[in-house]
């Protein structure tokens, strides 16, 4: 999950700009902190944002070999509860939610009628945990979206949901993403008994009598948590964990490579709403139940590729030389036809090569070598299993 639209999801104006451009950024809560630690600010997803602090390369390999602090408060936070919720959700995403056990969490996908993908997201649903305040029944579920589609993924939540089911943005709360091999260590001396948790599941803790709820996932292809928590306490909160001596708080730029070194696909960039669950080679968040009985967006498009495969596939390459390819490179064949492109690369400081992720005909994706093209130039680049550095999650 990451939170860059390719484009507005919202209305232009009839000469084609964009109203919400204009607007001033958002400030996160921990916005001072980031600038006191010596974070350089930038724009993004309609708030400003650090995008490194020592180096992006320093940053990244820090988060690889010990613990990496990340503010992801520009993603949205929502509690949606009510009669007959996780029948409503199945509505709306592919993913057995029957079956999920309170505090486990699913990766899912939004998708439109198509079955192009309008977010991707993780979804826990809560059971008799109460961090967000009281709520009857066990139909309770704790959604995280992306932050420059929170907004639409409100207005289409609330269009397909039934009044009776309640939807709340959390947007007093922030969110933290501690992720690498040492997080564990740090965190369990903050909050004792994290330790416990495993991969793609949460729990409620209490910090100085505000109430967490902490959940074992992550972005970055290694072990890691997310904290919610309010946004009063995030600079209190922020310093504590930064006292550890394993964290240092990690930018936009690291958290880019990292999970692009992890093979995870970036909203706006390998996801979209032109893009389908099997071409995105997401074919995990189709549950095996869902997958027969249907009865989500898109699913007769999405089974009929399932069976007869798509017309184009996301793979990852390797790209020969030391010159990243970036989002927008053409894939070429042999009489320099374009027959894919490129949505995702750079430099991967843990592969010490340039990588990318691209879509591309499927007898393509098979491996060998394909020709990518870039202003001009050819690059050679060898297509390779994902992911590009092996997963380090706690199961």
């Amino acid at each position: 999950m990451s939170d860059i639209a390719p484009e507005p999801a919202h209305e232009l104006r009839a000469d084609g700009t964009d109203p919400v451009e204009e607007l001033p950024p958002q400030v996160l809560p921990l916005d001072a902190w980031h600038r006191g630690k010596g974070g350089r600010m930038v724009p993004f997803a309609g708030y400003t944002m650090p995008v490194q602090y020592e180096g992006i390369m320093a940053e990244h390999l820090w988060t690889r070999e010990s613990a990496g602090l990340f503010d992801v408060s520009h993603m949205g936070q929502l509690l949606i509860h009510g009669r007959d919720t996780t029948a409503a959700l199945e509505a709306l995403l592919p993913g057995d939610l029957r079956i999920l056990k309170p505090a486990k969490m699913r990766y899912s996908l939004l998708l439109d009628e198509q079955g192009g993908i309008l977010d991707d997201l993780m979804v826990t649903r809560l059971g008799d945990a109460q961090p967000f305040g009281e709520v009857e029944g066990d139909e309770a579920f704790y959604m995280v979206v992306n932050g420059a589609t929170k907004y639409d993924d409100i207005g289409h939540l609330r269009e397909y949901l039934a009044d009776e089911i309640t939807l709340n943005h959390l947007d007093d709360r922030a969110l933290l993403a501690l992720q690498g091999p040492k997080a564990v260590d740090a965190l369990d001396r903050i909050l004792p008994g994290v330790a416990a948790l495993t991969f793609m599941t949460a729990g409620g803790f209490d910090w100085n009598g505000h109430a967490l709820w902490v959940s074992r996932s992550g972005y970055t292809g290694e072990d890691g948590f997310e904290i919610s928590l309010p946004e009063d306490a995030a600079t209190a909160f922020a310093d504590a964990i930064c006292a550890e001596p394993e964290v240092k708080p990690i930018g936009l730029g690291a958290r880019d490579s990292l999970r692009l070194e992890a093979g995870l696909p970036l909203y706006g960039h390998d996801l979209s709403p032109d893009t389908t669950p099997v071409a995105a080679d997401l074919g995990f968040a189709l549950s095996k139940r869902r997958r027969e009985e249907g009865g989500f967006p898109g699913a007769e498009r999405i089974l009929a590729e399932r069976a007869g495969g798509p017309q184009l596939k996301r793979i990852g390459l390797i790209v020969e030389g030391r010159q990243p390819v970036r989002e927008g490179a053409e894939v070429v064949d042999a009489d320099g036809n374009v027959v894919g492109h490129v949505t995702s690369g750079g430099f991967a400081p843990s592969v010490q090569a340039p990588i990318a992720m691209a879509y591309c005909p499927p007898a393509l994706a098979e491996g060998g070598v394909v020709t990518l093209r870039q202003r001009g130039k050819l690059h050679p680049a060898r297509v390779v299993p994902m992911p590009f550095v092996p997963h380090r999650y706690v199961r």
